[in-house]
């Protein structure tokens, strides 16, 4: 019989290699799933058949595992090298018969027993073609549908169709030595093996096709049938005086203008398109903890994706990920600006259901789209959704809108039965190509409308964009966040389901701060935000090579050091190569003079580098922080340095999402303030921490950080400085009145960043002002100085320069 079998494996394994094209799910089997090569491997594969033996074959050499047709050699004799749950189901009929795993399974845990040292590594594997979720209606497509143990002929049709569609996913290791010690004979924990090995298996399946497809049909009587849309049906005909069956008819026109009609063969058709646009416009993406939502899908979590939004790549860039980490994609929320021919469709078919800018008002559209969203919940789709609603013009945060987000909580009080995660994702980019048209936009040019046209011109300008960084945040537990901030949730299931607890919109409110701070938790340092930050604070935007590329070592150095938080991504690169790789990018002038070379921004590239900066600006505002502080004073006593960042860290918080609490945030900066002592970027003396020696290589290093902070401290004495002119003034006169004057120091001092007056990082500031009481507000509403304001202005002005001081007396 192994002949037979070692010759039909050779007579397919020519043809079936040029059919086959395999990814295998992680690249990094020892750091994630713990596998030791060093040690003997068994495979356990799901059904027994030569061409998964044979993608497996072909993974398995480029991972540097063991052949899975090399019989194992175990303690002196010879086990086969995988084990399979089933044999394929028979040509005639679908009878399945049994392999021989559970005899093989107990002859491997007697030889344990008989052997202490003898531990082998049984390695799950789960071979996909293709990607097609199952369907409730039956079709000509079902020829190639990836049953769970098809027959030779529909294998082949399988393989002829889908083989460079080819999944390998390996799971982490199960040790024999710790299941030959369960209690029990060895055949019954062999059955054990049997029993999880397809639980297991059928985990994998839905992880990463998802559950069966929604038919129209299905989705019209879910939604257009449910409680809560029945009855807006019923008040939208009594308040408009229309018959019933008109306005269930406009519900209908509602859920056909949002719903998605979800196509796999559209995504795997996408998949391979955007595979050529990548390797043509970058020159890598870098992907982080992607092992995180493959374990919540492991472990049957409904994920909710949750990523900011720098540019109309995301949706195609988040999604691209997810489908090659081996993960079903999501259903994405798109605005209803991008549902124009022919583009609008084809997103509809990957999974895009529309919503609208806004629906106040809109009893009947809001009952259709929250019950929609809840029946994917319920039905095991994954989600996407943008909290910042739009795409950032300024390369920050938004901040957040919390309508998803309460939809989401209220179907889970409602009842989702399956645990519910949230996952933030960090998206940044070496180059957007809107950012042009963004800094337009901030001028008050009037956005343009998506159109066909438009997209077709973005891409003939297709070019070297650098590397797209992709990283996974900290998962949040809906269940357990409710938990933690109220207990008692659980009853408002017994209630209306409909309703909305009072509790709900101060909860929600946290949670999307909560979330938008897992976001820049996760953030990645590229060069192009790197070399933006570094040459922004340099006056005229101009810095030697050299000196670039030590300000660069000393950050990267800094960050190492002082991570800002576990989930944050550092290139592995040294400061001369990581300038060298952004160079090419063409962002910057080089000249060269009889010194050397000089990296500069040209002058209309300044403002829209800022872009990048602001990426990365929250991993760099405490160091930057203690550096102001520290050269402004020319010295202070580290107590005093570390009270002055206390102040004004709930501030900073507020602004730039830092998800430390002051806390925390007390104990890193005085975790920073230490490393940069111990690199030299501040030193001790008499007591006092005091900048480095002018003469010294950190010096240049530490006082480009020390003015990477300097916009946002103007940005904070001009607010409170009017407000200490004033006495009392409203909120949106503050405001508007902070917008004008900075808009003048801009012109004056030139000042290149766009968000240095934007109304909403101004109102953000003045948010913060009165969460943290340090404005009094009268029984008017109005903004009162107050000695606390006083303090806090009197300690900004400290850090700022003189001529910034000097215009703030005109007002």
């Amino acid at each position: 019989m192994k002949r037979v079998n070692r010759l039909l494996f050779a007579m397919v394994t020519i043809p079936i290699k040029w059919l086959v094209k395999v990814k295998s799910i992680p690249a990094d089997l020892e750091t994630e799933l713990g596998i030791d090569k060093s040690k003997p491997i068994v495979y356990l594969l799901r059904t027994h058949s030569v061409t998964d033996q044979l993608a497996l074959k072909i993974s398995a050499a480029s991972l540097g595992l063991p052949k899975p047709t090399a019989q194992v050699d175990i303690a002196d004799t010879e086990f086969p090298p995988c084990l399979f749950l089933r044999n394929p189901s028979s040509l005639l009929n679908r009878k399945i018969k049994n392999t021989n795993i559970e005899e093989n399974a107990s002859w491997l845990f007697k030889l344990h027993r008989e052997n202490s040292d003898l531990d082998i590594q049984i390695v799950p594997v789960s071979i996909h073609w293709g990607r097609a979720p199952g369907k409730n209606m039956s079709g000509w497509s079902d020829v190639i549908a990836n049953q769970v143990s098809p027959n030779w002929l529909r294998k082949f049709f399988i393989v002829l169709l889908l083989g460079r569609d080819n999944f390998v996913c390996y799971s982490k290791p199960v040790s024999s030595r710790a299941m030959s010690n369960l209690e029990g004979a060895d055949d019954e924990i062999a059955r054990k093996l049997i029993r999880v090995a397809g639980t297991h298996f059928h985990r994998r399946q839905q992880a990463i096709a998802g559950p069966n497809r929604l038919e129209r049909y299905q989705l019209y009587n879910a939604v257009l049938g449910s409680e809560s849309v029945s009855l807006a049906i019923a008040e939208e005909a009594s308040h408009k005086k229309i018959t019933q069956q008109r306005a269930k008819a406009q519900a209908k026109e509602y859920l056909t203008e949002i719903a998605a009609d979800y196509r796999e063969g559209i995504v795997r058709w996408g998949s391979s398109v955007l595979t050529k646009v990548w390797n043509k416009i970058y020159n890598g993406i870098e992907i982080g903890h992607a092992a995180t939502v493959r374990e919540l899908a492991q472990n049957g979590h409904e994920i909710i994706y949750v990523p900011c939004h720098r540019s109309h790549m995301d949706y195609l860039l988040l999604t691209y990920v997810i489908y090659h980490e081996g993960l079903v994609t999501p259903h994405i929320a798109a605005g209803i600006n991008l549902n124009f021919p022919p583009v609008g469709g084809l997103l509809r078919k990957a999974g895009a259901f529309y919503i609208r800018r806004s629906f106040a008002g809109n009893k009947l559209y809001t009952a259709v789209f929250r019950e929609y969203l809840e029946l994917l919940f319920n039905k095991g789709y994954s989600v996407k959704y943008f909290p910042e609603g739009g795409r950032s013009r300024t390369g920050r945060l938004l901040p957040p809108k919390t309508g998803m987000l309460a939809m989401t909580l209220q179907g889970l009080i409602k009842g989702i039965n399956r645990p519910v995660s949230i996952v933030p994702v960090y998206i940044g980019y070496d180059h957007v190509m809107e950012v042009s048209s963004y800094l337009k936009e901030l001028k008050g040019t009037s956005k343009k409308k998506e159109s066909f046209l438009q997209i077709f011109s973005a891409i003939k300008k297709l070019k070297n964009y650098g590397i797209g960084h992709l990283n996974f945040g900290e998962p949040i537990n809906l269940a357990n966040y409710l938990d933690q901030h109220e207990p008692n949730w659980r009853e408002y299931r017994e209630q209306n389901s409909d309703s909305r607890p009072q509790w709900l919109t101060p909860v929600v409110n946290e949670l999307a701060t909560d979330v938008m701070s897992k976001i820049n938790q996760a953030a990645a340092i590229s060069g192009m935000a790197i070399c933006a930050t570094c040459l922004l604070s340099a006056k005229k935007h101009a810095m030697a090579q050299s000196e670039l590329e030590q300000a660069i070592e000393h950050y990267l150095t800094l960050l190492k050091d002082a991570p800002y938080s576990n989930r944050a991504t550092i290139p592995q690169m040294s400061g001369k190569e990581l300038l060298s790789n952004t160079l090419k990018l063409n962002k910057f002038t080089v000249t060269e003079d009889s010194y050397g070379k000089i990296i500069s921004l040209k002058n209309q590239n300044a403002v829209a580098l800022t872009y990048y900066r602001n990426n990365i600006q929250h991993l760099f505002v405490l160091p930057s922080l203690i550096a102001a502080i520290v050269f402004s004073h020319n010295g202070l006593a580290k107590k005093q340095i570390l009270l002055l960042v206390a102040k004004l860290y709930p501030l900073l918080k507020r602004e730039l999402f830092l998800y430390m609490s002051s806390e925390q945030g007390s104990s890193y900066a005085e975790f920073l303030l230490d490393n940069m002592l111990n690199m030299g970027l501040l030193v001790a003396e008499r007591n006092k921490i005091q900048p480095p020696s002018p003469s010294s290589e950190e010096f240049y290093s530490a006082w480009l950080l020390s003015r990477g902070i300097r916009e946002t401290l103007h940005r904070y004495a001009v607010v409170l400085t009017l407000l200490s002119k004033q006495g009392s003034i409203s909120r949106s006169e503050l405001e508007q009145n902070s917008r004008h004057f900075a808009e003048r120091l801009s012109s004056l001092h030139g000042l290149s960043s766009p968000e240095f007056f934007d109304k909403n990082v101004l109102g953000c500031f003045i948010t913060a002002l009165k969460e943290q009481q340090l404005v009094d507000i009268d029984e008017k509403g109005q903004l009162q100085h107050a000695e606390l304001s006083e303090s806090l202005r009197s300690d900004v002005i400290k850090l700022i320069e003189p001529e910034i001081i000097q215009r703030l007396k005109q007002i």
